[in-house]
């Protein structure tokens, strides 16, 4: 093989050589299609990006780049994490990120004892200090190290996935072992939990993420137990809020204006409205759901506070398609009037039979108005269902949490009022059914009216928003309503994310 001729200086890429062998070896071959064959091979447009790419790389290469983590540890450790055995001083591997380079290439595991980084003694080193020579360290990183002698227990990651309750940083969190390898994550984001082997500290990644490598979070344990230790100062914030005035969580059975008279602040729920201690949101365990064609449609629940349009967004709905969306007939024990037909406007019952109905459970809400009782029965939503409509119902956010059942599969949907701002302009000349008002009339909104209704959506969202699947703003109706019938509509056709406990109980 002859030498290059000229173009081999060092200014000439790697691309423009291939470019030229073919010519200059055209003297050396025998025949036509030989060099036919040497064109093919040296045009191919697939090598020539290859070289392209190569040349990129030698380009950085020369260039020197840093890391942009002063520690980074995670970034330079690519995929696991160290740390001082207390008893000997020895530098052991404290996990392998499930995912990484480390979990990939199977040679490096927990327990490993850490002599040698880049051929530095790490012996006398801290866990900072050999850090520091990963993260200045560049191109090939050799370890020299001692396998553990304990056998590892095979994990069982990946076949689980939760739904956060809450927000997370983990920049913030100061007890995280390693804030380099930590998975930030918002309330309502899905993760795939990789490894369980840590009590305190979980591994996971978002659900779809292409990137293998987890990340460390931390366990439902470890956080409801952090939770727990603030729940007293939550609990004293709640309650401050809520003596102050609680009709804010008052809900109205009818749809009807006529009747809206008898809708005030009737009902009184068997639940207290007080922050439930046992509820600690931490994450629930989910897996994916569509609905099936011979399948009820899920139960659709509306939550918001009093004033801030949900019976109107409601009402709307209905009119859409009034044989697509039906809603509850509530049950009473006041007397039946003359315009009232029974099983239309109210079912009336005898305070007997509706008092032994409580003792059966038989109510999802009751309260009790001017000595009688007024309350939505579980079997009423059962007959919405049967005639295959979407049932809406409206509740105390309480209560949402025991309607979550493999029987009816509640959408949660949380109507928030906007801005005070927004309020004043927006309910200018609109009406309510003033709580202070005796006689029930309906009074334009007042500067008291909006303040309570802020208030008690912050105390529903803090409370109980992690048991809401959709926020909307009610901030124009019109708009607010668009957003709901899309989401109805993708409720009927998409996969959701479900508690695994509806499908497997």
């Amino acid at each position: 093989m002859p030498a290059l001729s000229a173009g081999s200086g060092s200014d000439t890429g790697l691309y423009e050589l291939l470019a030229a062998l073919p010519a200059q070896l055209q003297p050396h071959v025998d025949s036509q299609e030989d060099l036919t064959f040497l064109w093919d091979v040296f045009g191919e447009k697939s090598l020539h990006s290859l070289v392209k790419i190569h040349e990129k790389l030698h380009y950085y290469e020369e260039q020197n780049p840093t890391p942009v983590l002063q520690a980074a540890a995670a970034l330079a450790g690519d995929g696991a994490t160290i740390k001082k055995d207390e008893q000997t001083g020895a530098i052991v591997v404290a996990r392998i990120m499930r995912g990484g380079a480390a979990d990939r290439s199977g040679l490096i595991h927990v327990g490993d004892e850490l002599r040698e980084v880049n051929g530095i003694p790490v012996e006398d080193k801290s866990p900072e200090e050999i850090i520091q020579i990963l993260a200045q360290s560049q191109g090939a990183i050799t370890f020299k190290i001692i396998p553990s002698t304990k056998e590892e227990t095979p994990s069982k990651e990946g076949k689980m996935f939760i739904k956060a309750l809450f927000d997370y940083d983990a920049y913030e969190d100061k007890a995280i072992p390693c804030k380099e390898a930590g998975l930030s994550f918002k309330k309502g984001d899905i993760l795939q939990i990789m490894s369980q082997d840590d009590a305190t500290w979980w591994q996971a990644k978002h659900e779809g993420d292409a990137n293998p490598r987890a990340g460390l979070i931390p366990s439902k344990h470890f956080q409801e137990r952090r939770l727990a230790l603030r729940r007293p100062e939550i609990l004293v914030q709640h309650l401050k809020v809520s003596n102050r005035k609680s009709s804010g969580f008052r809900r109205s059975f009818r749809l009807s204006r006529k009747d809206k008279k008898t809708n005030k602040s009737m009902y009184e729920c068997r639940k207290s409205d007080q922050y439930d201690t046992a509820d600690v949101p931490t994450y629930e365990e989910v897996t994916p759901y569509r609905r099936q064609m011979n399948e009820n449609y899920r139960l659709v629940v509306l939550v918001g506070p009093v004033g801030v349009g949900l019976n109107e967004l409601k009402r709307k709905l209905l009119i859409s398609d009034t044989q697509h969306y039906g809603v509850t007939v509530p049950h009473t024990t006041r007397p039946r009037r003359s315009q009232e037909s029974d099983g239309v406007e109210y079912v009336f019952i005898s305070k007997h039979l509706f008092e032994t109905d409580v003792q059966n459970n038989k109510f999802i809400e009751y309260g009790e108005y001017k000595n009688n009782y007024y309350g939505t029965s579980i079997d009423s939503v059962r007959s919405v269902l049967a005639k295959n409509k979407v049932c809406l119902l409206d509740v105390q956010p309480h209560t949402v949490k025991h309607l979550r059942t493999l029987e009816f599969k509640p959408y949660v949907i949380f109507i928030k009022p906007p801005s005070v701002e927004r309020l004043r302009e927006t309910r200018k000349n609109a009406k309510i059914i003033s709580s202070r008002d005796d006689q029930g009339a309906a009074k334009p909104f007042t500067e008291e009216d909006f303040q309570e209704m802020i208030q008690s959506a912050q105390i529903m969202e803090s409370q109980y928003g992690h048991l809401f699947d959709k926020t909307i703003v009610n901030d124009d109706l019109a708009m607010a309503f668009s957003e709901l019938k899309t989401t109805f509509d993708k409720l009927e056709t998409d996969t959701h994310w479900v508690p695994v406990s509806w499908l497997h109980s």
